[in-house]
């Protein structure tokens, strides 16, 4: 599954979660998602909180196969500014 894939599957959640803020999954050569309130794309822009992981890695969070505290506690994922916003996307993955 590649990243536009995986926008296609949580689009219909970020749309009706009420998220407010913004956040990027960089998953490096295989491109970026962010999603910014209640929109999401493939294009790279700031945002409130960065996470850099592999793409497979992504894919098991969204299946819901990876844990994302364990991910971060075992240096699977990393987590760049406000760590506020990577907590509450527990309501839009998973």
């Amino acid at each position: 599954m590649g990243v536009q894939a995986i926008v296609d599957q949580i689009k219909p959640k970020v749309e009706s979660a009420g998220f407010e803020r913004s956040v990027k999954f960089d998953t490096g050569q295989d491109g970026v998602i962010v999603i910014d309130g209640a929109t999401i794309s493939t294009a790279d822009q700031e945002t409130d909180c960065t996470i850099k992981l592999s793409l497979s890695d992504l894919e098991d969070m969204i299946s819901g196969e990876l844990n994302p505290t364990t991910a971060f506690m075992t240096g699977k994922i990393k987590i760049e500014g406000d760590m506020s916003v990577a907590m509450a996307l527990s309501q839009l993955i998973g």
